[in-house]
């Protein structure tokens, strides 16, 4: 299970790496702001952001050094997903956990079908070409699936959502709670839309009567904002503070860490955008994931005793927390506050990331395992074409099948991940043909074959399936 969540970490970095920036000139060339139209095509990002997911997912946990059609696969998997959705009920929207859950699939299908014969006559179809035959015909039950199921949780949360007002700073704590934690299953969309368009009414001088915290906050309503408040704590001072941990408790690759870690941060408190320091941790330590979702309803709670409320017109960022800080009811004291959690944030996710095996950016060690040597070893070429036999022999000699965790294959060499390496006979791997054996260490390891180890891969394939 570590070895997996570390792997659906590193996935899960492709897809952030386009986020701070898209968030930046998102929020920048708003209409509020710079307003350049153009620039607004960088919140393309965001509407696709499951498409994202499930690209990066598939592509990080597929078997395979091309991960072209792992891509393609994942793409396939969330474009049905969606459209079968939207034609079945065009209000449903499973978000990130629909790139999720697609992504899982994607990567799924093509390792188990990848290597599918077919007869002659559909041998266009075959090898790695089915993998997109069957993804097909897999989402389409998944996707009534969703329908089936879906329209039950968001129903739930609009009825929640409805229902908070009446509970105070009750209220307010699970409102925050909620967006956090419902974020990945795409459903905080349902609560907000209600909080921030639906919540309250206000009359306004001008006798029009709105709706919402956000627009009747922005109409100068002296009871909006305490569903908007905490937001600006949780998103400038917590975020911000989480990137610090991560970057402070980093044991490896500390310098790419930081860099990523900064620009979320900035991307956070210039944007009001989260996302691209929350997806690095979201999936692979759900625990970290629930304390941040706590910490957030747990500072809107504490803005709403304090009396202090503050509002946006597009989210918790430094730019609406100064432009609506006229409006507000000691918004200044957000500082302060913000102050005191954003040393909460920090001594929590610190502490717990040193004191835990928890496989984010930063905890990762990145060995040379993917390193390759094809300039040297291109020429290179086995004596004979007895790949099923040599396939057996190493199997054998690297502790049989219980000790393979997982194998693929680069372009010259065989690459193992062993339960452990010390069960490795190296001088018998040699006399099968091989040009090398490198172990990389206890769990990892390398045997040289040359060119025609794409071929030995099929029948190392069907070894292990057979024994």
């Amino acid at each position: 299970m570590m070895r997996f969540l570390q792997k659906l970490g590193r996935s899960m970095l492709i897809p952030i790496v386009a986020l701070p920036a898209a968030g930046i000139l998102f929020r920048i060339s708003s209409e509020d702001l710079l307003d350049w139209k153009l620039f607004q095509a960088s919140g393309a990002i965001f509407n696709n952001i499951d498409i994202l997911i499930a690209i990066g997912i598939a592509m990080g946990l597929s078997k395979t050094k091309d991960r072209g059609i792992p891509a393609l696969t994942g793409f396939i998997a969330i474009s049905i997903l969606k459209e079968g959705l939207n034609i079945l009920d065009s209000d449903l929207n499973m978000s990130v956990f629909g790139g999720l859950i697609s992504g899982l699939l994607a990567a799924w299908v093509y390792n188990k079908f990848k290597d599918v014969e077919l007869p002659k006559v559909f041998s266009f179809f075959s090898g790695e070409n089915f993998p997109i035959t069957m993804i097909i015909l897999l989402m389409l039950p998944v996707t009534g699936i969703s329908f089936l199921v879906w329209p039950y949780a968001q129903s739930s949360i609009d009825w929640l959502a409805q229902s908070l007002v009446t509970l105070g700073g009750l209220g307010v704590f699970i409102n925050g709670f909620l967006n956090r934690f419902l974020l990945p299953f795409g459903l905080h969309h349902v609560l907000n839309t209600y909080i921030y368009f639906g919540l309250g009414d206000f009359k306004t001088s001008g006798g029009e009567v709105v709706h919402g915290e956000v627009t009747r906050f922005l109409n100068g309503d002296p009871t909006a904002g305490y569903f908007l408040s905490g937001y600006f704590v949780s998103i400038m001072f917590g975020v911000p503070a989480i990137a610090l941990a991560i970057s402070k408790a980093a044991k490896y690759n500390k310098q790419n860490t930081k860099a990523l870690m900064g620009s979320g941060s900035f991307t956070a408190i210039v944007a009001g955008i989260t996302e691209p320091i929350e997806f690095t941790f979201l999936f692979t330590s759900p625990f970290l994931y629930f304390i941040h979702s706590v910490y957030t309803g747990l500072a809107g709670m504490t803005l709403y005793y304090l009396h202090i409320r503050e509002g946006f017109s597009w989210g918790g960022s430094i730019i609406d927390y100064v432009l609506n800080l006229g409006l507000s009811d000691k918004g200044w004291m957000i500082i302060p506050v913000g102050i005191g959690f954003f040393i909460l944030y920090f001594v929590t996710f610190y502490f717990y990331i040193i004191n835990r095996n928890v496989p984010i950016i930063g905890q990762i060690e990145e060995s040379n395992f993917d390193e390759e040597k094809s300039d040297e070893e291109k020429d290179l070429s086995l004596t004979h074409n007895q790949y099923r036999y040599m396939s057996k022999k190493i199997l054998e000699n690297i502790g049989t099948k219980d000790n393979v965790i997982e194998y693929e294959n680069c372009i010259t060499r065989l690459r193992l991940e062993l339960r452990d390496t010390s069960l490795i006979n190296k001088d018998k791997i040699m006399q099968t043909g091989a040009h090398g054996v490198v172990i990389i260490d206890k769990h990892n390891a390398q045997i040289i074959i040359g060119p025609e180890v794409t071929k030995l891969v099929k029948e190392f394939n069907k070894e292990i399936e057979n024994t």
